[in-house]
């Protein structure tokens, strides 16, 4: 077991859009930062599942590919020197008697901490599949959970499923690239935005309502599904060099389960000033819940933000938790 002697004012536990703003603002505060995250780069779900789709909501862009939005999130949290450790995940914290976290990494490293703020997105996750053991022996052969590079689908032909978000912002985007795509889902309504419902209808993506997949066919590669009315029991075999399953995904927040919050299902209860049950850790983004709350990349920021200035008067009671606005400051 190792010990990294030096004491961070903030450890930010989670490299995603949240934790990198997070990091900025500390950084505005003049909090010495850490950023710890599992993932070989920062980004978090960004980075790792679709880094070619367009994001549309976040403030000051109509829209942005999310490797671009890393890029520049990456470049604005960073600038105040926060120090960024990849590839390593936090399975314990424990606060010892001098009031300062003990982070224990799975690398054995233990890292220390005045304050924590948890950033981490929905954890750990797993796609939601089907259970047609047809698909099995075709993963990574055609079929696919995300999108991570759109190239590989140009002039090919494309099923997807699914009637969320994920499913229809794909369906849009492969549009123009492939030859034919086709979206099956097993109701008439979507959850998607309506605004991206609309832009659906209005495409030439071939949107069929009430239809699931019941058997995939092919040699080495997915050449073939079919498909079925779940309503009148109609089959078609439909030719296809892809399958996307935007089913959704799995949480699970893994080791912070046994850190003592107070958590409500897979997320952790916080109040109004992102603070957790636990003195000097707070949380914000997808990860945390409380009334009202909206899981969207624009309202984690934010709770990023005020997450990091309530850590800031933890550590310092004569601070202040609202310092001004950031046009009224120095830059770095």
């Amino acid at each position: 077991m190792v010990t990294d002697d030096r004491i961070f004012d903030v450890t930010i536990i989670g490299g995603g859009p949240a934790g990198l703003f997070g990091a900025f603002y500390a950084g505005m505060r003049q909090m010495h930062t850490r950023i710890i995250d599992g993932l070989p780069e920062l980004g978090g779900q960004l980075t790792a599942l679709y880094p070619e789709k367009f994001i549309y909501d976040m403030p000051g862009f109509p829209k942005v590919l999310a490797k671009d939005l890393v890029a520049a999130q990456v470049e604005q949290g960073l600038q105040y020197g926060a120090d960024p450790v990849l590839g390593e995940k936090v399975v314990r914290l424990q606060r010892g008697d001098d009031g300062v976290w003990r982070l224990l990494s799975d690398k054995d490293v233990i890292r220390l901490s005045r304050t924590v703020v948890i950033t981490a997105g929905a954890g750990s996750f797993s796609p939601k599949k089907l259970d047609l053991p047809s698909l099995v022996r075709f993963e990574g052969r055609g079929v696919s959970y995300f999108v991570k590079h759109f190239e590989p689908y140009r002039d090919r032909d494309v099923l997807i499923v699914g009637g969320g978000d994920s499913a229809l912002d794909w369906a849009l985007a492969l549009e123009p690239i492939a030859r034919k795509v086709t979206l099956i889902h097993r109701r008439d309504r979507f959850r998607a935005h309506e605004e991206t419902v609309r832009r659906l209808q209005a495409s030439r993506v071939d949107v069929r309502l009430f239809w699931e997949m019941r058997e995939a066919y092919g040699g080495e590669h997915l050449e073939a599904v079919e498909i079925f009315e779940n309503r009148t029991q109609e089959t078609l075999r439909l030719p296809v060099d892809g399958a996307i399953l935007a089913l959704g995904f799995h949480a699970d927040v893994g080791p912070l389960k046994h850190w003592g919050l107070e958590l409500e299902g897979t997320t952790i209860r916080v109040n109004s000033r992102m603070e957790t049950n636990l003195p000097g850790v707070y949380a914000a983004g997808d990860v945390v819940s409380y009334e009202g709350k909206l899981k969207l990349i624009a309202t984690g920021v934010a709770e990023a933000a005020v997450a990091v200035n309530h850590a800031k008067t933890f550590i310092d009671p004569a601070s202040r938790a609202f310092p001004g606005h950031s046009s009224e400051m120095s830059p770095p």
